[in-house]
């Protein structure tokens, strides 16, 4: 069964983590699928952090548009996937890292993983994508 639209973006609202797919444009290789964490509000456009210069920032770069999908076993089996084009990409701001790091660790750990992150991970950016076509489906019980 096809969620509703309402469904489908509290869903994808919710604080899974997404497989990102992005097209590499390379002949004989398949598109970029890697897991990634992502923010989303009903009604908003999406929006990924990723290192600035990386494999997945230059390929989204280049496509233009990237993929998300979102799923779960239990209680039901519920899938929603997303594709749209990217709208704006910035750098990063320590606002938008310590929201994004909020979302997916319990709070004692977010000043911790920022600094992490900070001091580790280099220059980041955040990338925009507005939600176009839309997949989703409630397979129901296991």
């Amino acid at each position: 069964m096809t969620l509703t639209r309402e469904e489908r973006q509290q869903f994808l609202a919710e604080p899974h983590i997404a497989a990102l797919a992005v097209e590499t444009g390379d002949e004989g290789r398949a598109p970029l699928a890697v897991p990634v964490w992502y923010q989303y509000a009903p009604g908003r456009d999406v929006w990924i952090m990723t290192g600035l210069g990386s494999r997945k920032e230059r390929l989204i770069a280049r496509a233009g548009r990237f993929s998300l999908l979102v799923d779960r076993v239990e209680p039901s089996v519920r899938y929603v996937s997303v594709e749209g084009p990217v709208v704006s990409a910035a750098p990063a701001t320590r606002q938008q890292l310590v929201e994004i790091t909020a979302r997916y660790l319990p709070a004692r750990k977010v000043a911790s993983y920022v600094e992490f992150a900070e001091k580790e991970l280099g220059e980041q950016v955040v990338i925009h994508m507005r939600p176009q076509r839309w997949n989703s489906a409630e397979l129901g019980p296991i």
